[in-house]
């Protein structure tokens, strides 16, 4: 009959684990500070001109930018979770990134390219978090 112990703990995988985790969590904490100064830039035009084929739309972006900077703050508190390792901070991640992605799809006619960035910057996340393995 064999023993049965803990698989034998390879450093080279801990290593990558370890290097993984804090690559991660600094990945959120961009995409928090970007989402922060996405909504301290809201507020501050806090009105924009969008010209479509025909028309002129005017819009007020104040409650865009507060959304931005709550969401941006529970990012970056997260990120800085998820340097310890914590189990909820890896679950939070997703699901605070899946958030950002919503929210940067919808301001896509504010800000095109900028939204585009944070949304693949989320997308990273998510798929490091989701697939990233401690040991």
């Amino acid at each position: 009959m064999t023993n049965m112990t803990q698989p034998e703990r390879h450093p080279v995988r801990q290593g990558v684990a370890a290097v993984t985790s804090i690559a991660v969590a600094v990945l959120l904490l961009i995409v928090g500070v970007l989402s922060i100064l996405q909504g301290i830039s809201a507020l501050s035009t806090d009105e924009l001109f969008v010209t479509g084929p025909e028309y002129v739309y005017q819009f007020d972006t104040t409650t865009w930018g507060w959304i931005h900077i709550v969401l941006g703050a529970l990012i970056a508190i997260t990120a800085i979770a998820l340097m310890t390792g914590a189990v909820w901070a890896r679950v939070l991640a997703v699901f605070l990134a899946g958030l950002s992605i919503i929210g940067n799809f919808l301001w896509i006619p504010y800000y095109p390219w900028w939204s585009i960035l944070v949304i693949a910057l989320n997308i990273v996340v998510i798929w490091a978090v989701s697939t990233w393995r401690t040991g």
